[in-house]
């Protein structure tokens, strides 16, 4: 005959043991809870610190996040977010709006560093490099839906996205889209291991695959870029692609360093004398497995003005020595041309921006690819007004364009719509950015 554990004569028991238990019960989720409500409320306290970049212009382009950095009157973001801009609207986690001033800018490192004197934040403390697994929280402003925050974990250290800069990037899973770009990437305790700087190259969107710059590096050339000590990194004018297995069996060698493809005239890699057909071994003492290892034996030397180099030439090793004074004379830069000095156009007609007119003021021609197509106007469009005036058709062909201007249109049917004309527009917003050739990914350009 079976046994009760607890005879019924005794019911006090079993009520004294479910309190135990429910107690036990109460304990454990408290337990759990309490230190997520103490780290949400650790994260969210670097909302303060974050920040959403616009246009300084009456556009008022959405460009991306940033963070504070220093004595709180410095905003840290992406270059490619800054693009060309000297002013930049800083809008603080209050909605308060600061005119900042790019002061530094690192386009190969894809850093900026914007001065706003206005604007007094408590920075986010630095945090150390993070584990493998470790939880990582993102903030940022992603498709410009303002302050965001995701979660993930460390998924990887030491990826190197682009063979031709010298960064290792944290690679990790929270979810981050174009506008998250310069928005910090903290540890569980809300301190900064990095920022958030691109995703998987060939997605314009998160596919899982998020990078952001360590504050290590971070640190090193933010102070670099203040102090006006970080040496830029400088383009050689090579077209490189590694030595595989096959190209070495071509060649009758050990599958090792780097072939160029090409040498660009005028660059520094043809004052060094290097030539297509050479092979890069070594360089800066170290030996060349990958391209990218020459970007970090590039970044190392850049403090001596010169780099030694190991060459195959014609089945001989040989020396070359490479130095990074650029050249005095104009140089092509591989993404168009650098140093130029553009003359800005101050004022513009009708006709060169793309569009004929007749006497009653009707668009009879729009040309291709021209600032009118881009600004929405078609052929048959009446002009009916500029900036608000009425303007005859003899005037509209007289008037000189100074500004972006404010152009009211009537359409077939008798609706009518404004549109703007810019011709001074770059087109630039957010972008993707990523280095890969997509005919060729091997190739890496210097």
């Amino acid at each position: 005959m079976s046994k009760r554990l607890f005879p019924a004569r005794h019911p006090s028991i079993l009520r004294q043991v479910a309190q135990v238990l429910g107690a036990l019960v109460v304990l454990t989720i408290f337990a759990a809870i309490a230190p997520s409500k103490a780290k949400a409320a650790t994260i969210a306290g670097a909302y303060d610190s974050v920040v959403i970049l616009r246009s300084a212009d009456n556009k008022n382009r959405f460009l991306g996040s940033g963070f504070v950095w220093g004595d709180g009157a410095l905003v840290v973001t992406n270059d490619h977010v800054a693009g060309m801009a000297e002013s930049i609207r800083i809008v603080d986690a209050k909605g308060m709006e600061h005119q900042g001033e790019v002061i530094g800018r690192d386009p190969v490192r894809d850093v900026a560093v914007i001065s706003v004197p206005g604007l007094k934040a408590a920075p986010i403390p630095l945090g150390p490099l993070p584990a493998p697994g470790d939880e990582v929280w993102a903030i940022g402003a992603p498709l410009e839906l303002g302050m965001t925050l995701t979660r993930g974990v460390i998924s990887a250290h030491a990826r190197q996205v682009e063979a031709a800069v010298p960064i290792r990037f944290l690679q990790h899973d929270a979810a981050v889209n174009p506008g998250s770009s310069g928005g910090p990437l903290l540890d569980s305790a809300g301190r900064l291991v990095g920022m958030n700087s691109r995703i998987a190259d060939g997605s314009r969107y998160y596919v899982g695959i998020s990078y952001a710059i360590s504050a290590d590096d971070l640190a090193r050339i933010v102070g670099g870029l203040v102090d006006e000590t970080l040496l830029p990194f400088p383009k050689l004018g090579l077209q490189l692609r590694p030595v595989t297995r096959e190209i070495a069996a071509a060649l009758g060698m050990e599958p090792k360093g780097v072939l160029i493809d090409r040498v660009y005239p005028g660059a520094l890699a043809e004052s060094a004398g290097l030539h297509a057909g050479d092979i890069l071994v070594g360089a800066a003492g170290r030996d060349l497995e990958t391209a990218g290892d020459l970007a970090f034996a590039i970044d190392a030397a850049l403090g001596a003005g010169q780099m030694a180099l190991r060459v195959i030439r014609g089945g001989q090793e040989i020396a070359v020595t490479l130095g990074f004074a650029p050249a005095t004379s104009s140089v092509l830069a591989l993404r168009g041309i650098e140093g130029a000095v553009l003359n800005r156009v101050s004022s513009y007609r009708f006709e060169s921006l793309g569009l004929v007119l007749d006497d009653d003021a009707r668009v009879t021609t729009v040309s291709e690819n021209s600032p009118a197509l881009f600004a929405g106007i078609i052929r048959s469009d009446i002009i009916l007004a500029v900036n608000g005036k009425r303007l005859s058709a003899g005037d509209l062909r007289k008037l000189e364009i100074t500004a972006p201007t404010l152009i009211l249109l009537q359409r077939g049917g008798g609706a009518t719509l404004h549109v703007m004309l810019d011709p001074w527009d770059t087109g630039e917003g957010i972008r993707a950015i990523g280095g890969a050739n997509v005919l060729d990914p091997a190739i890496v350009v210097f």
